[in-house]
């Protein structure tokens, strides 16, 4: 399925593939049809980082009138961050329609501008729904001709309280009005607001009703209480590489977190509702240009957070509301992508992982915190792959060499790089030289899967096996449910039938029932997984040295 093939328009397809998008998601390729040649309602549950925003944003930029000065479309949203994110992509897919104008109404930000920009005829508003509210009562913004209403992460907004507000708000729009409810789960609250304001919606459900995404890893590791900030520091030392969220119960929790790990030399920031608005986009924008590596959050600010390319989602402490795991946990894995969303727990919460297991279906999976010489070992490696990958501009550095050459004259290779080694890595040697186990008692009624420090699989399927080798690995957010969903669905076979799973830096190896092998390479010789080509072939025909030159990914919407 292609865009061309969802009943779009030529601007919009234009802008769609200015964007670089290819492919439809499948809420999108469902809902934007529906939307686009029908009159009714709907309701579109699917997980986060689906692609949502397209799914309502495209059909609704295609039946809106950008001749006329009035408003026809609400999106009504959570937080400020996904009401900015909303306007800004639904303003990119406007491209190629000059008389568009939407508009981004949120508070914490100035009243004139946004007032402005309503009055000089905006036909499309994004917004939080105490700002709405408040414009509305101060008789700036009309919905007497609205057509269209969009209720986007429904169920993050009555968790936060706003059920009130969207009932003030909806009661003020049209009988007839078009309503499309959007949501990760269907909470009764939620129901309740589609069985008030919307007639014989049609219910689009992409995966099942309140579960997690299937893409995204979940485990759990356990710690006494005193270690537990250990515990978040050794996860984030062990992937070099993290881009990722970690979220705290309270706004002080967050701070005190944040500033420790500041303090240990991370680079991390808080993002939480004492900031300031100017103070929450900067942190938002340094965190989108990856110039913060782990933003330290609560749940009520990352609400709706929508950023690209999360690795890992770390749950310092379990949320209150097991919902709130699903809200959480969804930050990562996005446009089918794969994540990892890790929670560390003292032996006293395994009621609440079992409570959000029941109600999400999740299955977690225990890991052990990682030892110091692990850590170490994944640095080290990650540091010297760096080192081999950079660019020489041999011209512009040529002039300086002689001299350098001249005091490293006496060194062998193998010192040369002991010393390299040790001026870059001392670090992490002397902070985990005298590191122990920090792993406390496993709860008694935990899963029984367990992941090793090298973050490999074990599975035992029964007689002989034969080993594939796949040029992807950690570096492109492989997980070992990445492997088996993928081997999986392309060739048939089940998750039984798969042995040994070994994740590495930037390739991985997988384990087969021997008489399964052919058939497993068939179908997997070549394979697209989260948008990249991926080869597989036999372990005994492959190494690492033989790895291909890495491609770009595609986006998707």
């Amino acid at each position: 399925m292609r865009f061309e093939n969802l009943n779009l328009n030529t601007a919009l397809l234009k802008a769609v593939r200015d964007l670089g998008f290819v492919e439809p998601t499948p809420i999108q390729t469902k809902a934007i049809p529906e939307i686009i040649r029908g009159d009714k309602d709907l309701v579109g549950l699917a997980q986060t980082g689906t692609g949502k925003t397209a799914a309502f944003g495209l059909p609704m930029i295609q039946l809106t009138d950008f001749h006329a000065d009035h408003i026809q479309g609400i999106v009504i949203c959570p937080t400020r961050e996904l009401c900015a994110q909303i306007t800004q992509d639904m303003q990119g897919y406007c491209k190629y329609i000059p008389s568009a104008d939407i508009v981004a109404v949120y508070g914490g930000a100035a009243y004139d501008k946004q007032i402005r920009h309503i009055r000089n005829g905006a036909q499309i508003i994004v917004a939080t729904p105490g700002r709405m509210l408040d414009l509305m009562r101060r008789g700036v913004l009309c919905l007497a001709k609205v057509k269209y209403v969009v209720l986007d992460e429904a169920d993050e907004m009555f968790n936060m309280g706003f059920q009130e507000d969207i009932n003030a708000i909806l009661d003020q729009t049209p009988v007839d009005k078009r309503v499309w409810l959007f949501s990760a789960t269907m909470p009764k609250s939620v129901a309740g607001i589609a069985r008030k304001y919307m007639t014989q919606p049609l219910e689009i459900t992409i995966g099942r009703q309140n579960a997690a995404a299937e893409n995204i890893e979940h485990m759990y590791c356990v710690v006494r209480e005193k270690d537990r900030y250990a515990a978040l520091k050794r996860i984030i030392d062990f992937h070099p590489d993290i881009y990722g969220l970690v979220f705290c119960r309270t706004r002080k929790e967050t701070q005190e977190i944040a500033e420790k790990l500041i303090k240990d030399g991370y680079s991390a920031e808080s993002l939480h509702g004492d900031l300031t608005q100017p103070a929450r986009d900067q942190v938002m924008g340094r965190f989108r240009a990856k110039a913060i590596q782990v933003l330290i959050a609560t749940d009520v600010a990352a609400r709706g957070l929508d950023v690209q390319d999360i690795s890992h989602v770390i749950h310092y402490t379990l949320p209150d509301e097991a919902d709130n795991y699903t809200h959480r946990s969804g930050r990562t894995g996005r446009a089918g992508k794969s994540g990892k969303s890790v929670a560390i727990i003292h032996t006293k919460e395994k009621y609440k992982l079992e409570q959000i297991e029941r109600k999400s279906g999740l299955a977690f999976t225990y890991m052990r915190v990682p030892n110091g010489q692990a850590v170490c070992e994944n640095q080290l490696y990650a540091m010297v792959h760096k080192l081999a990958a950079v660019d020489v501009n041999h011209a512009e550095i040529e002039q300086f060499l002689p001299p350098v050459y001249q005091m490293l004259a006496e060194l062998t290779k193998e010192e040369l790089i002991r010393k390299f080694v040790s001026a870059e890595f001392n670090r992490f040697l002397d902070y985990y030289k005298d590191a122990g186990d920090i792993n406390a008692t496993r709860p008694a009624k935990a899963p029984s899967k367990s992941i090793s420090k090298h973050a490999v699989a074990e599975r035992r399927p029964t007689g002989k096996t034969r080993r594939f080798f796949m040029n992807a690995g950690r570096l492109d957010n492989i997980v070992s449910g990445t492997v088996i969903r993928n081997v999986c669905d392309r060739s048939g076979i089940k998750a039984a039938s798969i042995g040994r799973i070994e994740i590495m830096r930037e390739f991985s190896f997988f384990e087969v029932d021997a008489h399964l092998a052919d058939k497993v390479l068939k179908c997997m010789l070549t394979t697209r997984i989260d948008g990249r080509e991926v080869r597989v072939q036999f372990a005994d025909n492959s190494s690492p040295a033989h790895i291909p030159t890495r491609k770009k990914r595609r986006k998707t919407a």
